[in-house]
């Protein structure tokens, strides 16, 4: 497992990364008004309702649920604040910290939000599509982080990556090595999950092609993509002007 921790690379065009700072308050509320839940068939019941459930879009095979598109979108947007467990928002939200502030940073705040919930409906329509009539529920921020990856690996595909592994090693590398690696590895999966795992892995696949594919039409005016033409850092020595030859 490779974690993120940090990346070398400045926000320029936000003084901070707030819209992401309120995804992560709100997922984090999110999870403490799950735990709080009593044990109730009411309160597993709200907590359904709340949850993607893919019949609930597109309707069952034998007819006893119909579709409803208002509730089906909205709870797309309602199950991308909750969570499975602890260790599944910490990880979703460490990822989002990592990348999320440079992506809001390319397309501003306003911006960030609506690309953030389209890539959440994307990974929720990409995973539904292995069966659309499914009633099981499906939670989880990581699809709409998958796209903020697939952004950042657009945006800046040559940024140094700060990741820690097994024994709290700690080495850096380009987010072009290890997005590639994490989507790869996330396809393949897929390909052979046999639906016991419980991990929506075309969700991510969905949502990562999905922010790849809208970043260069939410980036703001002037934003070079594939780190072209960033910003530069300056040498510390100093030029020494040109001298005639006597």
């Amino acid at each position: 497992m490779l974690l993120p921790i940090h990346d070398q690379n400045p926000i320029v065009h936000i003084r901070f990364q707030a819209v992401t700072f309120l995804i992560i308050a709100a997922s984090v509320g999110g999870f403490v008004w799950e735990v709080t839940l009593p044990a109730t068939t009411e309160a597993e019941l709200r907590f359904y309702r709340l949850a993607f459930v893919p019949a609930r879009l597109f309707g069952t095979a034998d007819g006893t649920v119909g579709p409803d598109l208002v509730w089906g979108l909205g709870s797309i947007a309602s199950s991308m604040f909750l969570h499975a467990g602890f260790w599944h928002l910490l990880g979703n939200m460490v990822f989002l910290w990592v990348y999320g502030d440079n992506v809001e940073d390319a397309t501003g705040h306003a911006r960030f939000i609506l690309f953030y919930l389209l890539c959440g409906v994307a990974a929720a329509l990409a995973q539904s599509a292995a069966d659309i009539h499914t009633a099981i529920p499906m939670i989880g921020a990581s699809g709409a982080i998958s796209g903020v990856l697939g952004a950042y690996l657009i945006l800046h595909p040559r940024a140094r990556i700060l990741v820690m592994t097994f024994f709290f090693l700690t080495f850096h590398v380009r987010a072009m090595w290890l997005i590639g690696f994490w989507i790869a590895y996330q396809v393949v999966l897929g390909i052979l999950d046999d639906g016991k795992a419980g991990v929506a892995w075309w969700a991510h696949v969905g949502g990562f092609v999905a922010g790849a594919a809208l970043i260069p039409v939410f980036k703001r005016r002037g934003v070079r993509l594939f780190d072209r033409g960033g910003p530069r850092q300056r040498s510390s020595i100093p030029r020494i002007p040109p001298r005639r030859r006597r």
